[in-house]
């Protein structure tokens, strides 16, 4: 039948099989696989934007065979450069079966269904979490380097990261007000990836007293109110959306004028990877400037 007539006729069987769960997308984080992995798989396909930046930093040459196109996007990527290296998968269990892999590794929120279809066509799949903190970077560095068969590689990065963020810690006398504002008006909270960036970086965020100590909406109004001394935003991506007008309303202009408007640059700030290093010292150079005025 050839290879890929035996994909076309298993993955006809497996939706036929798979039933409500499998349909759902991404209606759900899964857990990590618990599926024992060979000492260093040689065949390796990510397809994940954050699982794909840990895999470059920690794969052995020629271990890494595919990231997603999400890695190569330099809008949200901090490895672009580094992508360009390797084939780009779009997570679709098709493409990624007919690589061949040993090993695929996928997170918390990729397709459902892709990744029980590459189960049952009998690939190994590890999922890894999300990092939700700067706690959680060592960890996750960790999970890769086990995956990989590479933790030597894994416990130099920690060590490494470690070091760094030790050294990006300041003692401030004070710390200036500022203001995670993102589309839709959302805002992110101190118990978050972005949160604890800005936290180490030397600023109060001011979700907490505007009653959102996790995140969640913040109203343009509150936002006006609570006259934030730095004002951090997302970069907006190209084309017209709805979500990101808000950034570019006269209350939120009139802020970044009178304040220091940092705006983030998000493939620093979204993965939970070493690269938060350099968003944390952005930031504290930020502070820096703002006492030196």
């Amino acid at each position: 039948m050839g290879r890929i007539g035996t994909l076309l006729a298993a993955l006809t069987a497996m939706i036929a099989l798979a039933g409500p769960a499998s349909a759902q997308g991404h209606a759900a984080p899964m857990e990590p696989s618990a599926v024992p992995l060979p000492v260093q798989p040689q065949r390796v396909v990510s397809m994940n934007l954050c699982t794909d930046q840990l895999a470059m930093m920690l794969a052995a040459p020629g271990q890494l065979l595919s990231v997603s196109h999400l890695a190569a996007d330099p809008r949200g990527s901090a490895m672009a450069e580094d992508a360009k290296a390797y084939r780009i998968n779009r997570g679709l269990a098709e493409e990624i079966w007919l690589m061949q892999p040993d090993l695929v590794i996928a997170g918390s929120f990729s397709t459902r269904a892709t990744v029980d279809m590459l189960r049952r066509l009998g690939v190994r799949v590890v999922i890894l979490r999300p990092a939700y903190g700067l706690d959680d970077i060592p960890d996750r560095l960790r999970e890769m380097g086990t995956a990989l068969g590479r933790m030597d590689a894994a416990e130099a990065a920690v060590t490494d990261f470690n070091t760094r963020l030790t050294a990006l810690r300041d003692e401030v006398a004070r710390r200036p007000r500022a203001a995670l504002y993102y589309a839709n008006g959302y805002t992110s909270g101190d118990k978050t990836l972005a949160g604890e960036i800005i936290a180490t970086a030397g600023f109060t965020n001011i979700a907490a007293e505007a009653g959102l100590p996790s995140g969640g909406h913040l109203p343009l109004e509150v936002l006006a109110m609570a006259q934030p001394e730095a004002v951090i935003t997302g970069r907006p991506y190209p084309g017209a959306s709805r979500s990101e007008e808000v950034l570019d309303h006269p209350a939120v202009q009139a802020l970044r004028n009178t304040s220091v408007g940092a705006v983030l640059t998000d493939r620093d700030w979204i993965c939970g990877t070493p690269h938060v290093l350099r968003a944390i010292d952005d930031m504290r150079n930020t502070r820096r400037r703002m006492e030196a005025e």
